[in-house]
């Protein structure tokens, strides 16, 4: 297969094909528009060139809809109706397209991955009825979930999930800060993260992919949820797949398929927040995330609520006492 049979691999790459006609073949087209969509989105596009991506993005979904011949499908359920808009986001297992009712649908590539789509529906309906309702902030809200057959007759497992504005995952923000984040900076974040964590560890669930991309934060209120809950278990489970591109931040249980724990949750949330910090980061934080991701599960952390408490004491000893900081998505923040 050659390159150009391959499709484009670069932002600049796939910023030149957008002048290219889709193919004539369904399947095909859809390969392509999601390959150059992956490549285009702000979230992935090089950080300087965000606002090329944002334009080339808008220009590709209009050309998609030309192609397809308007906004998609409209999807009834038993409790509305969804009329698609414009794709928001391609992740590893799933498209998200914003829809009508303030929604964003979460349709699965492949119809292989309809069971990961049930488990988090099934994640999320037990953070609404067996979670600590006070920080229900921490994770999206399910609308609704449902079957969906389309034109060919493939069946698909559609998550329909309140909308989320104003939010920035972690790999933008990691991407906005190549040197590193002043851990000034990484400390509202990393502590809004344990809370998340330890909310949903004591509802009984392991998270399982604690990852830059699944780590929203909101600048101007400090807000941060947790997303992706496609790959939760239990405590005792084992994590059902893997995202390929962060194996490294994986700990030992969770890369060889053995149970995990919360403390699977802490060691990937904490290699998540020395990637953000890179350099930067001091001593005395590094020394803390040592001890938050050894090799042996049993002698790491597992209560991220008595964690987040003996990180509070390095910050302070680092920082002094906590003060609010203001953090806007800037280059030179």
């Amino acid at each position: 297969m050659t390159a150009a049979e391959r499709g484009p691999r670069t932002f600049d790459q796939a910023l030149a094909a957008l002048g290219e006609p889709f193919p004539a073949d369904p399947a095909a087209a859809a390969r392509r528009y999601r390959r150059l969509a992956r490549l285009l989105h702000p979230d992935t596009a090089p950080y300087a060139r965000r606002a090329d991506a944002a334009a080339a993005f808008q220009r590709l979904s209009a050309l998609w809809r030309r192609h397809t011949g308007g906004d998609g499908p409209t999807l009834t359920t038993r409790h509305r109706t969804y009329r698609l808009g414009p794709v928001l986001a391609i992740g590893d297992l799933a498209v998200l397209r914003e829809a009508c009712h303030d929604t964003v649908l979460k349709i699965p590539v492949k119809p292989a991955d309809n069971d990961l789509m049930e488990r988090e529906a099934a994640a999320l309906t037990k953070l609404d009825t067996a979670a600590d309702p006070r920080h229900r902030a921490y994770a999206p809200r399910l609308v609704e979930t449902f079957r969906h057959r389309d034109d060919t007759g493939t069946e698909r497992r559609v998550n329909a999930l309140g909308r989320l504005h104003g939010f920035h995952t972690l790999a933008a923000v990691r991407a906005a800060h190549p040197a590193g984040l002043d851990p000034r900076d990484a400390a509202w974040m990393w502590r809004r993260l344990l809370v998340a964590l330890g909310w949903a560890h004591r509802a009984g669930l392991v998270h399982g992919a604690v990852l830059p991309e699944h780590i929203l934060i909101h600048p101007a209120e400090h807000g941060l949820v947790l997303v992706d809950w496609c790959y939760a278990t239990g405590p005792g489970g084992t994590v059902p797949a893997l995202v390929d591109r962060h194996r490294d931040l994986y700990p030992p249980e969770a890369r060889g398929h053995e149970p995990v724990s919360p403390a699977t949750d802490i060691h990937l949330a904490s290699r998540v927040m020395l990637r953000l910090m890179g350099d930067l980061a001091p001593h005395p934080l590094r020394a803390f995330i040592r001890g938050c991701t050894l090799p042996a599960r049993a002698r790491r952390p597992h209560d991220a609520w008595r964690l987040l408490a003996e990180l509070d004491e390095v910050l302070e000893r680092l920082h002094g006492p906590r003060t609010f900081r203001p953090f806007a998505m800037t280059a030179t923040t």
